[in-house]
């Protein structure tokens, strides 16, 4: 019997098997929550030239503590109409630009305007630069403002067009087709007879898939016949390049998908991985196609899909750092010690500390209703007691 993969080992072959996705080119409103696959360099200066922060007067810090003549304003848009003369001062607004000459802005609360003049009301002093935005303060024309692999987000997405960008250089969107398989799986809402349960991993894989860089369709779905699995693995390989099926993947006499993957022209790259629930895992190929062959059983389903499918996506998509981050934080309860493989316990944050259901069974499907965790224990590791840190990961 072959010794189990570490996780982070079966991660880092599952990635290995396929480069990123070709990029293409995408407009800003077309952005969201892809990955760049090209760094974002400033074209431009900004702010393009020194802005007032504040309402007020434009004056030059040289004259103060004045008083001034008013000459004028500048308003965001356009250029002031003229320079500043020394002893004169310019009705500025937030965000325009100031006239050549000024260095420092006055805010309106501390002076007061009468018959074409402007006096001081302030005793606090007032710095030279004060309430000025410096051109290029934000960035510099050249400047890498964000890197190849970054995820954009709204405040991303700001930033590059605020770079003087017209569009986006983006990884691609992989095609990704979920089978589920097994003949006691019904479709949601339809009437179960004796021994059928809803295929409830279908629906829950589709929508973990909702919030990533993917093309994902409807879910199909095959019964326990190694020669349709076969086929149907053979028609979505021509179409789409990640297969994940669900179910069939350990070693009773109804789980065909290894079989059905040799049968189909594919290979295997590994089976089976050190952790809990998960442990039967497939990775493969199949022509250009990727293949990810999921336990059935809801919580293992759940848990290598945010482990290796989330993160294989992420990968064609472009993403610089495709696995998710592992965080810590003070266990509510004990936790006894770790076994023979890492376990992956489904949990929830309250108030700062993690609460592990007391349910951890991998058919289970409660606990993920109400999990936002995943609690990791490792391999052999020590009890805890309440209060010891705990690494896990986040979940939606």
């Amino acid at each position: 019997m072959s010794a189990l993969l570490p996780v982070e080992e079966a991660q880092a072959r599952l990635l290995a098997l396929r480069p990123p996705l070709a990029g293409e080119n995408v407009a800003f409103c077309d952005a969201l929550g892809r990955y760049l696959a090209e760094d974002v360099v400033a074209l431009r200066d900004q702010p393009a030239a020194p802005l007032s922060a504040m309402d007020g007067y434009a004056v030059r810090c040289a004259d103060l503590p004045g008083p001034w003549t008013i000459a004028g304003e500048s308003a965001a848009g356009g250029p002031p109409a003229h320079a500043l003369a020394a002893g004169e001062a310019m009705r500025i607004f937030t965000g325009a630009m100031l006239p050549e000459g000024a260095d420092t802005v006055v805010i309106q609360e501390d002076v007061a305007a009468e018959g074409g003049r402007l006096a001081l009301t302030t005793s606090d002093a007032i710095r030279e630069r004060q309430h000025v935005r410096a051109r290029a303060s934000d960035f510099a024309a050249g400047e890498r403002l964000l890197a190849a692999g970054t995820r954009l987000t709204p405040g991303a997405i700001a930033a590059a067009v605020m770079s003087g960008a017209s569009q986006l250089r983006v990884g691609g969107r992989p095609r990704v087709a979920i089978l589920t398989t097994g003949d006691e799986l019904v479709q949601p809402g339809r009437p179960l007879a004796p021994g059928q349960i809803p295929d409830s991993n279908g629906v829950m894989l589709a929508a973990m898939l909702a919030g990533e860089p993917a093309r994902t369709g409807l879910p199909l779905h095959v019964g326990d016949a190694r020669a349709r699995i076969a086929a149907a693995l053979q028609d979505l390989a021509r179409h789409h390049d990640v297969i994940v099926t669900v179910g069939g993947a350990s070693v009773g006499d109804h789980d065909h998908v290894q079989g059905a993957l040799g049968d189909a022209g594919g290979r295997v790259d590994f089976w089976k991985v050190a952790m809990k629930p998960g442990k039967p895992l497939i990775a493969g190929t199949l022509g250009d196609a990727l293949l990810l062959g999921l336990p059935g059983n809801p919580a293992s389903a759940f848990v290598t899909a945010t482990l290796f499918l989330l993160p294989l996506v992420r990968h064609l998509a472009g993403a610089a750092s495709p696995l998710p981050p592992v965080l810590s934080a003070p266990l509510a309860k004990p936790l006894g010690p770790g076994k023979t493989r890492r376990d992956y316990l489904r949990a929830r944050l309250d108030r700062g500390a993690l609460h592990l259901f007391d349910g951890q069974d991998s058919g289970r499907t409660f606990p993920l209703g109400g999990a936002d965790a995943l609690a990791i224990r490792e391999i052999g590791a020590p009890a805890r007691a309440a209060g010891e840190p705990a690494d896990y990961i986040a979940i939606a």
